[in-house]
This record gives structure tokens, sequence and C-alpha cells, in this order.
């Protein structure tokens, strides 16, 4: 099993974590030499609408190896990053990220917009998308298919096709 499928994994077993608490199931694995950090969403558990997943993990690598530039790390995200962690990843130097799902209504590496390979930014990292995209796809639609039968009336059927 290649290092990008055996984290992306962990990365998926963090977002389950991350769903039992009512949080989108998103998981992250950063790796920088020795260290191993792991996260996954807390928007809803803190509250705070900047804690993806890959957000806590660049605030505590940097705050573990005293640099805010993290040239050397890999971050392995279950879902395309968001614009937000797309402009982060970016700013904190990040050597290569590895994704799973695409997210067309919000990603931010070709998904919604095109931050991550931009020719406009003054940092390049590596992608490899699609990384065991349809189970972290799956584990996606799985959680919101939940959230929307959990929100219909009693005694609605709705079709969940």
């Amino acid at each position: 099993m290649s290092d990008d499928v055996r984290y992306l994994r962990r990365a998926m077993e963090l977002a389950d974590q991350a769903a039992a608490r009512g949080d989108v199931p998103i998981g992250a694995v950063l790796v920088s030499g020795e260290l191993v950090l792991e996260a996954k969403n807390e928007k809803e558990s803190r509250p705070d609408a900047t804690a993806h997943a890959e957000m806590l993990l660049l605030h505590e690598a940097a705050a573990r190896l005293g640099v805010w530039r993290l040239s050397d790390a890999t971050i392995y995200v279950t879902k395309e990053p968001c614009v937000m962690c797309a402009g982060a990843m970016i700013a904190a130097r990040i050597k290569r990220v590895v994704y799973g799902a695409r997210d067309p209504k919000g990603g931010a590496d070709g998904g919604a917009f095109d931050i991550l390979r931009s020719p406009k930014t003054n940092h390049r990292l590596e992608i490899t998308a699609g990384v065991l995209e349809d189970e972290t796809a799956a584990q996606l639609q799985r959680f919101f298919r939940q959230k929307r039968q959990a929100a219909q009336p009693e005694g609605i059927e709705r079709d969940v096709r």
C-alpha cells in the first residue's frame, strides 16, 4: 500500500470521527519528516468557521516546528481543499497536497476555483488528486444524505436516489 493510500485511509477514519460529532466528514494528515499530525473538521464542535482539518494541521505544525514555512510537508485530505485552505497551504509553502473527492461547489483545485494551480500565486505545490476518490466521495454523500433525511418532517417520504 502506498503512503498516499495509507494516509488517506487514516484521514477517512478521522473524517468518520468528525461526522460522529456532527461535523462534515473531512479528515487530514500532515507529514513532515518524522512529524505526523492528524486533524478533522471541527467547525461545529468548536464553533469556528476556520476550523477546517487542513487549517488545524497548519496551525499545529507551525507551533510544533516553530516555523510557518512548511516546505517539507505533505497534507493528505479527504476532499479537495476549499479556497481558504488552498490559500493557507500556498502561504505556508506546503510541498504537496494529496486529496480524495473533488468538490465542484467549493474546491480550489479546479472544482469551483483554480487557486492551487494558478500561475498567479507565489508558490507552487505538487498536487495528487483523486486518491480513493470514490470512497471519499461516498463518505461525504452518506453524511449529507443522512442530514437531509433527518431534516425531513415525519410522515413525508423523499426519494433519495
